[in-house]
């Protein structure tokens, strides 16, 4: 590809080097080289910079490159126009029709011609596949459950029971949709009865979900995981959850049962929502935090019990000093009190 058909296609302003030079795919800058373009979004890799030996690079507005011999992309976020150039340079790969003689596949599903089942499929009965649709090896698909077009089930995925799932989605290994809610009430002679989990899960279109996650069902109604949000692997979303568009949920992140998850909120690696909580609209929790009460909108806090992100990181930077400020005190306490 032309620099200057990947300039335009990326939203990119071609600064450094000829708008003919070709450029055949896309790679990290230490592990560039001729023909590939990079990219620089971290300060702290500008020194790797000088010792690329890519063709082409983007530079976010700012930075200099210090050298001639590489073409310089400008666009407005040089991540995002590399993310671009990688999918232009490494299109996902149509699906090739066609059903495995060992999937079993119910009488009463409806399945589109245009899909690709894959070996030990199984899907239940009054289920509905859409065009488009790939299911791996080994997914189970249970009974009353839709799928959406070009929706990707890798394999171990389990989708029970009366689940839907939107368009355009991607659900990773050994993913469980619509696993029973954990909900139990204690009889007289306290022991645990389980509570029927009758509703469903509702999965919106373009929403991706990693490997050995699990999305309960609710008691009754629905737990809904909105358009657009991206989750991560071994996430545990508990039975009535909603959350809204376009929310990231990274790694090992617990969601209790009816928390409500705003549009565009970051919850970071080992996050913890307690039960029945309101987190709003592009909230952050930072790594490893966890809240017992609501988030307001737009708020970012750390720490267990959370609280404001800011405060967090100055008590943090006074905990650190404790020891010193402990021994300090003792000596103090010596100079007023004497030795006693």
């Amino acid at each position: 590809m032309k620099l200057a058909e990947l300039a335009e296609k990326t939203g990119s302003t071609i600064e450094q080097g000829s708008p003919e030079l070709e450029i055949n795919s896309t790679a990290g800058l230490d592990i560039a080289g001729p023909g590939d373009i990079t990219f620089l979004a971290n300060p702290k890799y500008l020194p790797q910079v000088k010792d690329t030996r890519a063709s082409a690079i983007f530079l976010n507005d700012g930075v200099a490159v210090g050298r001639d011999d590489i073409a310089v992309l400008r666009p407005k976020d040089s991540y995002l126009a590399y993310t671009r150039a990688m999918r232009l340079f490494f299109p996902d790969s149509g699906i090739k029709p066609f059903v495995h003689p060992t999937a079993v596949i119910d009488e009463t599903a409806s399945v589109e011609k245009d899909v690709e089942i894959h070996a030990h499929v199984v899907i239940g009965p009054n289920c509905s596949v859409a065009g488009g649709v790939r299911i791996m090896p080994n997914a189970t698909i249970y009974e009353g459950v839709r799928i959406g077009e070009n929706t990707i089930i890798h394999s171990g995925v389990s989708v029970r029971e009366n689940c839907e799932i939107g368009r355009n989605c991607i659900i990773h290994n050994n993913t469980t949709i619509g696993s029973d809610g954990f909900g139990f009430a204690k009889d007289e002679q306290n022991r645990w009865l389980k509570i029927p989990q009758t509703g469903r899960v509702v999965i919106e279109d373009d929403v991706e979900i990693g490997a050995n996650t699990a999305i309960d069902c609710a008691s009754v109604g629905e737990t809904r995981i909105k358009r657009g949000t991206k989750i991560d692997n071994l996430v545990q979303i508990g039975h009535s959850c909603s959350v809204d568009e376009d929310a990231l949920i990274c790694a090992q992140t617990g969601l209790a049962g009816s928390s409500h998850i705003g549009k565009r909120v970051i919850l970071a690696g080992q996050v913890g929502i307690a039960g029945h909580l309101t987190v709003g609209d592009d909230a952050v929790l930072t790594a490893k935090s966890a809240t017992s009460h609501d988030v307001e909108p737009g708020k970012m806090i750390s720490g267990i019990p959370a609280f404001d992100n800011r405060e967090w990181l100055r008590a943090t930077a006074a905990y650190r000093k404790l020891g010193e400020i402990a021994a300090r005190l003792r000596k103090l306490e010596k100079q007023v009190f004497g030795s006693d």
